[in-house]
């Protein structure tokens, strides 16, 4: 439990000096839950875990969000097309937790993203019974949502006319749309979420180290008792144990690998996770003229164009991947896919010319009796596949806090004793609180620390009521108020921050998921990357040489990637991507039996 004597948002600083104390606590404590995996489940674990009184540690062997948590669609929304599944529980579900998010949770990360669902040209009958049937869809979501009260935290579905559907997105092409409906979501940060997530675990005492690989369970009897983990920030040392009563692996899509580390006793899993690879392209916002999110049906996903700041994301796929988990590889083939898609509708058609980023995420489904992956469930399980041992799995990332509890309430029962119940829908994280009134006031908060209004409205929706210790940091180091070189939407104070506060390591940490600079600027952080390696070398004592090796490390990556994008299938454009180093210093994280296969 965090000391009362320290702030909330002091012990919730992920320094480098914290890093090395947590990493004692795990060599010295036992721990009554330890979380495998810093992604949005696990960190959402840990907080759920902490905020019962428990003992927590969470280990992620890269950075907090690097896998499937920081390459979404950056919805936070309860999945229109689960109405027509009428997986109904589901969609209700989903939007609770979108409503919490908006308006209690994390208002300063969440907020409403319009989205048009726009009516395809037909005759008067057929337009007729489409805008009935998907007005009927809006409608119910709205229902699911809570129509009335604050706690929805989205307006109202509206319906529109062609000539207002093109009012809101002038670039809808006239002869493709008889309509449109208008409804709304919520947008996010997926990775600065998660981040704020560990944050939060980290101020109520948990301990949290990132860089730090399991690599086996410590077992007694039939029983798991711990973890062996290596510090890959310290590559000579020793695997250590981390001691604890209960171990939750919350791994997504390396779920299997955790009953491959205890295939000697001949446990089985319960379930099976299959990577389904999702690509999104990022184009300037110039490149599309709309006020508003498009929805589009495709025959094996749903397509979304949805405005980010400066940008649009569109995306995205859903195919079958069986090969690097770790960065999963965008080819020709399925930015060309998502090209075609969106330019059935507009009036501009996009080329590759327009495309300033690319990512792609692996959905960890748990495996059912259908062949494609859009068809298997986004339902979570947990399961004990050995005693001590909790693995959960599936989901999506909206329903994160929903798994979190259902895991922690598992883990709480195993441990006995008075169990208290999960208070998370009740918990800001932190910079939530008090986050309406510092918007309100941010005009005066500007005139207070001498910087202009965009600045501070930038720093609210990023850090919240934490926009303070940024404003505090430039005021007491002046060149950390100037814009990131290459990045100028970005300032400098950012990285110093996020190697201070925030847990980055690493240059990739910064560029790809403390700030989305790597798929919003064409060079795809080529240009940043010596400026952010010099900010973080001050914060984190890099001598020239490591500047150097990070940088090139990062170029590296960046050449990789765009080589991969260039690729005919996924195979070569796997082949493409593995092929620079990790800075981490882990091999490929690829399947053995494809190995095997292609040996």
């Amino acid at each position: 439990m965090r000391d009362p004597s320290v702030s909330r948002n002091a012990a919730g600083r992920l320094s480098p000096l914290r890093r090395t104390a947590d990493l004692r606590r795990m060599r010295d404590e036992q721990f009554d839950v330890l979380v495998i995996g810093g992604g949005v489940t696990g960190a959402g674990a840990a907080v759920d875990a902490a905020s019962r009184g428990l003992k927590v540690a969470l280990v992620e062997a890269r950075d907090l969000a690097s896998g499937t948590s920081s390459r979404s669609s950056k919805l936070i929304h309860g999945g229109l097309r689960y109405l027509e599944q009428l997986e109904l529980h589901l969609v209700h579900e989903a939007l609770t937790e979108r409503g919490l998010l908006a308006t209690r949770l994390a208002p300063h990360l969440v907020r409403p993203v319009p989205i048009l669902v726009p009516l395809p040209a037909a005759s008067l009958p057929a337009r007729a019974w489409q805008r009935g049937y998907y007005g009927l869809g809006v409608a119910a979501y709205d229902v699911f949502a809570g129509v009335f009260g604050a706690g929805r935290g989205m307006p109202l579905h509206r319906h529109l006319t062609r000539d207002g559907a093109r009012h809101l997105f002038p670039s809808l092409r006239a002869d493709q749309v008889a309509g449109a409906i208008r409804y709304f979501d919520g947008q996010v940060d997926d990775a600065r979420l998660v981040v704020n997530l560990a944050r939060t675990a980290a101020s109520m005492g948990a301990a949290v180290a990132t860089s730090a690989r399991v690599t086996g369970f410590v077992r007694e009897a039939r029983q798991v008792v711990g973890v062996k983990v290596r510090d890959l920030e310290a590559p000579g040392e020793e695997p250590f144990e981390v001691r604890a009563r209960t171990v939750v692996a919350a791994t997504g899509v390396w779920s299997d690998d955790m009953s491959q580390m205890l295939s000697d006793v001949g446990v089985r899993p319960g379930f099976r996770v299959r990577a389904s690879k999702g690509v999104h392209l990022v184009v300037p916002r110039s490149a599309i003229t709309g006020e508003a999110g498009l929805i589009l049906r495709t025959a094996t996903s749903v397509l979304f164009v949805l405005p980010w700041g400066g940008h649009w994301i569109i995306g995205t796929t859903d195919t079958d991947w069986q090969l690097d988990r770790s960065h999963p590889a965008a080819s020709a083939r399925d930015i060309r896919y998502l090209l075609d898609q969106v330019n059935a509708v507009l009036d501009r058609p996009l080329t590759t010319d327009d495309i300033e980023g690319v990512y792609a995420g692996l959905r960890p489904l748990l495996s059912g009796e259908a062949d494609s992956t859009s068809k298997l469930s986004r339902e979570h399980a947990v399961v004990e596949p050995m005693l001590g041992l909790l693995l959960v799995a599936g989901g999506k990332y909206t329903t994160y806090r929903v798994m979190a509890a259902d895991v922690i309430d598992r883990a709480v029962r195993r441990l006995g004793g008075p169990g208290r119940p999960s208070r998370t829908d009740e918990l800001p994280l932190l910079g939530a609180d008090g986050y309406a009134a510092a918007w309100r006031d941010r005009q005066d908060m500007a005139r207070r620390h001498g910087v202009t209004a965009g600045v501070v409205e930038h720093l609210l929706e990023r850090y919240g009521t934490l926009t303070v210790h940024l404003l505090a940091m430039m005021a007491a180091q002046p060149e950390l108020a100037v814009p990131l070189a290459g990045a100028p939407e970005y300032l400098a104070a950012e990285v110093a921050y996020a190697a201070l506060a925030e847990g980055a390591l690493h240059l990739d940490d910064v560029l790809t998921r403390r700030t989305r600079i790597s798929f919003e600027t064409t060079h795809r952080g080529a240009d940043s990357a010596e400026h952010t390696a010099q900010i973080m070398g001050e914060a984190l004592g890099w001598d020239a040489t490591i500047r150097q090796k990070e940088v090139e490390h990062y170029l590296a990556g960046v050449t990789a990637e765009r080589q991969s994008q260039t690729m005919p299938d996924d195979a070569t454009a796997d082949a493409a991507r593995i092929g620079a180093p990790d800075v981490r210093g882990l091999a490929a994280d690829r399947r053995v039996e494809l190995l095997e296969i292609d040996l």
